[in-house]
C-alpha cells in the first residue's frame, strides 16, 4: 500500500495515532508510514453513514468532513481524501446529499430528505459509529504516546548499540531479557 492512500475506507495513522507495533505512535490512524494489516476504522458503508450524519448536522465541504472526523478523534484518525471524495460522489449519486452553491472551488454538500430518511432508518448504527469516533478520541486523550514513543526509541537504540558489539555473550542476552521482563512486570502492575 502506498503512503497516503487507502482505497477501502481504511484509516490513516501515522505520527499521531496508534502505532503499527501496538503502542501510540504510528500505523493505526493516519495513513502514513508503512506497515501491513492495519485496522480500518470504517468500512465503506460505515464511512457513508458517518459522512451523511456530519452533513446532516450542517452543510460541509469534503475537507471540512476530514477535519471534523479528525477533531472528533482527537487527531487519532482522519480519512483520506482518496476515500472521502469518492464517497461524497456516491452519496450524491444516491440522492442522499446534494451540492449547494458555494464560493470558490470547494463543493459544499447538504443532506436531502432521502438522506435524512436513510439516517433515520440506520439511527442505531449511526449512533454506534459516532460513539466509536468519540471513544477513539477519549483513548487518544488517555494515551498521548509522546513519552512512550521517546522511551521506546531509546530502548531500541540502546539494544541495537549494545547487542551488536563484539563482546555480546549468551549471558549478556539473558541479562538484557531479564531487565526487559522486569520492566514488563512493573508496567503490568501499574
Amino acid at each position: 500500500m502506498r503512503h497516503g492512500h487507502n482505497r477501502c475506507g481504511g484509516m490513516h495513522m501515522g505520527p499521531r495515532g496508534w502505532g503499527r507495533h501496538g503502542w501510540p505512535g504510528g500505523g493505526w490512524g493516519r495513513e502514513q508510514g508503512g506497515g501491513r494489516g492495519r485496522r480500518r476504522m470504517f468500512d465503506g458503508g460505515e464511512l457513508k453513514l458517518v459522512l451523511l450524519k456530519l452533513i446532516a448536522d450542517e452543510p460541509r465541504h469534503g475537507y471540512d468532513l476530514i477535519r471534523e472526523i479528525e477533531e472528533l478523534t482527537g487527531g487519532a484518525y482522519a480519512p483520506s481524501p482518496g476515500v472521502v471524495y469518492p464517497t461524497l460522489t456516491l452519496l450524491d449519486d444516491m440522492g442522499l446529499i446534494e451540492e449547494q452553491k458555494a464560493e470558490g472551488a470547494k463543493k459544499l454538500f447538504a443532506i436531502t430528505e432521502a438522506g435524512r430518511a436513510h439516517l433515520d432508518e440506520n439511527a442505531d448504527e449511526v449512533a454506534g459509529l459516532m460513539a466509536r469516533l468519540a471513544e477513539v478520541g477519549k483513548m487518544r486523550e488517555r494515551t498521548d504516546g509522546a513519552p512512550i514513543r521517546r522511551a521506546m526509541g531509546n530502548l531500541r537504540q540502546v539494544l541495537q548499540n549494545r547487542l551488536t558489539r563484539d563482546d555480546v555473550t549468551g549471558e549478556t542476552l539473558l541479562d538484557v531479557a531479564a531487565i526487559i521482563d522486569e520492566a514488563v512486570q512493573k508496567i503490568e502492575r501499574l
